[in-house]
């Protein structure tokens, strides 16, 4: 094997002080462990390499020790610029405490920042971001008061708002692949995902810097076809036999063969899913869909969708995508999330945010953490708690038809679901409809003028956003409306004059029997009439 072969230790050792590292990977898909295991260990033991800025998109780690959890230690990293923050919460402790500067861009916009420092561009210029906490006339994308120096610019462009993400040179990249051989070439067949990895290469190579790239074996030459190659050996300056501990295809699983198309797996025999809050807000969400659509899910209560619609016998009416590159097939939950079952195809990470971007997707359901009078969104900051936001910028910004899944209240909820019907024993301890958000990372505002049509699904109820704020338009049947529902808000909502019962099958230990293609969400009923006393009461809030 050539000089680029080398272990892990000497590989870390070739990284100095007060260089912009760049690090590919999605949740465990993709993150080179055993790199960024051995920067750890010299850090901790010769306290170098020092200083570094951090600059990654997709969210890397386990929320414990795993990922770019590696590289949370004080004096290790100076400044961190990330798309999501909520699996690294030792990077996050840093920013927090102030003892790092932070910053929160859109994960797409970074995917995108890649690709275009190897183009030598002098940035990123996208509508990506307007209006929300990364717009430098609201937050600028800062974490906390140490970060002072703005990274986000607005310009005007032939009479339009667009945001400009300046480019910055890459000293160091860490990526990861199956097989290399003894060029340094680098393929992915065992790999969930190609993710932003070619960009990354090309971009650090481009930038004078050195691409060092984790591998699970090594061949002498490859009897692949040229295209399965990934990452060309003449971007790749070192590469590291991985140790297999650190070398899973997820963070959830060492192998799983149907994200690879190794084998098809059979995904209509899966076990009976409980019928709790997320089960109902999913069914609810599955009515939704439309034959043909092309559908984005988001991580955590989103997930749901693709589970009910499996249960339901519906996957192979719409296709399903998830951000860093799976198309169709169904997409994988936890840990595990990005990686897919049985995928038709799957694409680059920038390649699909370019999709996204261009308003490419037909429907996208995401997460709910609070919401306003003014159907804001906010996923990404909850006081000291930093989750960042994602795709969730991209996606929620450049997709028609919207929809925001999550329980009506936080923290843990006692419900009652028999017949058909729901009833509310116990509440959250938090509630998710409030007068103000704390931060802004979805503008309801800004897509009503943009014309986008916005819903928010809850266990218990259906909003929806107009042009004067958020109007309810279904409750559950067995639901107090005031009781359950407006008292359990800091705000009283619009109230429509046509409030309806959500279906009764939501709420059915049993198979909804859907016939596609989905025309309506089901037969409604009118709510009790003594709803049009409070109807009539002004909006308060």
């Amino acid at each position: 094997m050539s000089a680029k072969f080398i272990s892990a230790a000497e590989a870390a050792a070739l990284i100095p002080n007060n260089v912009t590292l760049a690090t590919g990977g999605f949740i465990g898909i993709g993150f080179a462990e055993t790199l960024a295991n051995a920067i750890e260990q010299r850090f901790l033991d010769q306290g170098t390499p020092n200083n570094l800025t951090l600059l990654y998109a997709a969210g890397q780690g386990d929320a414990k020790t795993r990922g770019l959890n590696h590289f949370g230690h004080a004096g290790m990293v100076k400044r961190v610029i990330g798309g999501h923050w909520g699996l690294a919460p030792k990077l996050g402790e840093l920013a927090i405490s102030n003892k790092i500067e932070a910053y929160n861009l859109p994960q797409g916009v970074i995917c995108h920042m890649f690709r275009d420092i190897a183009a030598g561009k002098p940035g990123t210029l996208t509508h990506v971001g307007l209006h929300t906490f990364v717009d430098p006339r609201i937050e600028g994308g800062c974490i906390n008061e140490t970060t002072q120096q703005p990274l986000v610019q607005l310009m005007q462009i032939a009479g339009k708002e667009y945001l400009f993400y300046p480019a910055m040179p890459l000293q160091v990249a860490l990526l990861r692949g199956t097989t290399a051989d003894s060029k340094g070439n680098i393929s992915m067949e065992r790999e969930a995902l190609p993710l932003e990895a070619l960009s990354i290469a090309q971009a650090v190579h481009n930038s004078g810097g050195k691409v060092f790239v984790q591998v699970e074996r090594v061949t002498e030459q490859h009897s692949l076809p040229a295209d399965r190659i990934r990452i060309p050996g003449i971007l790749v300056d070192h590469v590291v036999i991985a140790e297999p501990v650190d070398h899973p295809q997820t963070f959830a699983e060492d192998y799983n063969p149907a994200y690879t198309s190794e084998i098809r797996q059979v995904i209509t025999n899966q076990q009976s899913i409980t019928l709790d809050a997320r089960k109902i807000i999913g069914r609810r969400a599955l009515l939704e869909l439309k034959s043909d659509a092309v559908v984005n899910l988001g991580i955590g209560m989103p997930e749901m969708v693709a589970k009910v619609a499996a249960e339901e016998h519906r996957l192979q009416e719409f296709t399903l995508t998830v951000e860093p590159g799976g198309i169709g097939g169904q997409p994988a939950s936890g840990l595990s999330f990005g990686a897919v079952s049985n995928p038709e195809s799957i694409i680059d990470q920038p390649a699909q945010f370019d999709f996204y971007d261009g308003g490419g997707l037909d429907q996208a359901f995401l997460g709910l953490a609070e919401t306003c009078p003014e159907g804001h969104v906010n996923v990404s900051r909850f006081g000291s708690k930093l989750a960042g936001a994602g795709g969730f910028i991209n996606i929620s910004q450049n997709t028609q038809e919207l929809y925001f899944l999550g329980t009506f209240t936080s923290g843990s909820q006692l419900l009652k679901i028999s017949n058909g019907s729901l009833k509310i024993e116990k509440n959250g301890g938090m509630k998710k409809f409030k007068l103000q958000v704390q931060q802004i990372t979805f503008n309801g505002s800004y897509a009503m003028t943009q014309g986008q049509r916005v819903t928010f699904i809850t266990e218990r109820a259906v909003f929806k956003l107009t042009t004067d704020g958020l109007m309810l338009t279904e409750i559950a049947p067995g639901v107090d409306l005031e009781r359950d529902i407006l008292q359990q808000m800091e705000f009283r909502p619009l109230i429509s004059e046509a409030l309806t019962e959500m279906d009764h099958r939501l709420f059915l230990d049993q198979p909804m029997y859907l016939t596609p293609p989905k025309q309506t969400a089901g037969k409604h009923h009118k709510v009790r009439s003594a709803v049009k006393e409070i109807v009539s009461q002004p909006r308060q809030g």
